[in-house]
């Protein structure tokens, strides 16, 4: 059978989406289905909300090919020494057990709106009523000259938590006395606003303790980037002369890698460097624009039910959404997630729907008991999900107040992970 997937359909069509009166929409074939592509902090927070709340009304499906899903948030932490890689992996059995949700761990390759199916790797077609999609990120093409997904067991990105982060962790315990670690950062949007600042943070953490003549450079695009006064401080405060940042005033945005060589050419002078962790410009999943839901990389999406501006029978999570003011992390895919599940269940079975309300929080570990965060509550509007107020920690804090942020953020894990699974 060959699945012809339907194209963009007028912006218009979409603006009448979703939160009128509500319907069931079984269409004759018994229980109402939902399909949710993707198992990380939208996605596996959206099945088990739509699942744990329609008490079996609703028949969910969760597409997810790993097994293991490893958090990103606290990845920086492992390859810090502050964690273990199987404290930040997770698994699915507790979804399908309790709640009854049919896991399936497989690829999806093909979504066809016009059927409202999903097609998998291993054959199977999904049907479904409504389908939300939360597939993280992938890489732009090309994003770095020289490199590519190819690439990335010798210049590791480490921004898909497990493997990569093992590996990017052994390179590091492995870089010769006195040798040079190099990073080139994103351009925005992407995955984790102060995930690679926090991830410098780490590293130089752990060059500290056991190569403390190594260096560190940064090549980044941006002018900017999230909570740079705070990392800036305490890099000074911890890591003097280690770390070196070079923005696009002196050539951060005119980078190129040699993987073979082990080079990286920043605006034409060219560094001999021991370890190069390279994390690209970013995208939607690749399924969301398989889906034909994505305008350039990212996927658009109403703010009052996270569905896409293309058909609303479809809804797009955390990284891969195009949604407004909030920033693309774990804390926000679990918050844009169970706003939406509060709306598919309306739609699909007639329970009451409350207007949405999202909240975020990013934690950020500098050094040992130097944590630092910034946050911010958020409402729907018609043009997007706007933000109402923000926090940020404050340079020159005293130690027990970091202390205290940091153990704020391990408690938020064992929070998030166990609203996401258990």
């Amino acid at each position: 059978m060959t699945f012809n997937r339907r194209k963009f359909i007028a912006v218009g069509t979409a603006a009448a989406a979703t939160l009128s009166a509500p319907a069931v929409l079984a269409d004759g074939h018994g229980k109402p289905r939902v399909v949710v592509i993707g198992g990380g902090s939208g996605g596996a927070t959206a099945a088990r909300y739509i699942a744990k709340d329609s008490k079996g009304a609703i028949n969910v499906t969760l597409v997810e090919p790993s097994r293991s899903y490893f958090t990103c948030y606290f990845s920086n932490l492992y390859i810090g020494g502050f964690t273990d890689l199987e404290d930040i992996s997770h698994t699915y059995g507790t979804l399908a057990a309790k709640y009854g949700i049919n896991v399936v761990h497989d690829w999806a390759v093909d979504v066809d709106r016009d059927s409202k199916t999903v097609s998998l790797a291993g054959g199977a077609v999904l049907p479904y009523d409504k389908l939300i999609l939360s597939p993280g990120i992938d890489f732009v093409e090309d994003a770095v000259p020289g490199w590519s997904v190819a690439a990335q067991n010798k210049m590791p990105h480490a921004y898909k938590a497990g493997s990569q982060s093992e590996l990017l962790k052994a390179q590091i315990m492995a870089m010769p006395e006195g040798g040079r670690f190099a990073m080139v950062a994103p351009p925005n949007p992407y995955r984790c606003p102060p995930g690679p600042y926090e991830r410098i943070s780490m590293v130089a953490h752990v060059l500290k303790q056991m190569n403390p003549t190594a260096k560190i450079l940064v090549a980044d695009p941006k002018p900017k980037f999230s909570k740079q006064a705070l990392f800036e401080e305490g890099w000074q405060r911890h890591y003097g002369g280690m770390v070196e940042r070079i923005g696009p005033d002196f050539g951060g945005e005119n980078v190129s890698v040699d993987t073979e060589a082990m080079t990286i050419d920043i605006d034409g002078m060219v560094e001999n460097v021991d370890i190069c962790n390279v994390i690209p410009a970013q995208k939607a999943g690749r399924i969301a624009d398989m889906a034909g839901v994505t305008e350039g990389n990212w996927a658009p999406v109403n703010a009052a039910d996270m569905s896409s501006k293309v058909d609303p029978d479809v809804h797009v999570l955390g990284d891969a959404a195009a949604q407004g003011d909030m920033p693309k992390s774990g804390f926000a895919a679990n918050s844009q997630a169970k706003v939406c599940a509060m709306a598919v269940r309306g739609a699909l079975t007639g329970s009451k729907v409350f207007p949405a309300k999202f909240t975020n929080t990013c934690w950020s570990l500098i050094a040992e008991d130097d944590g630092v965060k910034v946050g911010a509550t958020y409402e729907a509007t018609e043009e997007k999900i706007a933000k109402v107020d923000g926090f940020i920690s404050q340079t020159g804090e005293d130690a027990a107040t970091r202390k205290a942020t940091y153990e704020e953020s391990v408690g938020w894990y064992a929070g998030i992970t166990t609203d996401m699974f258990d």
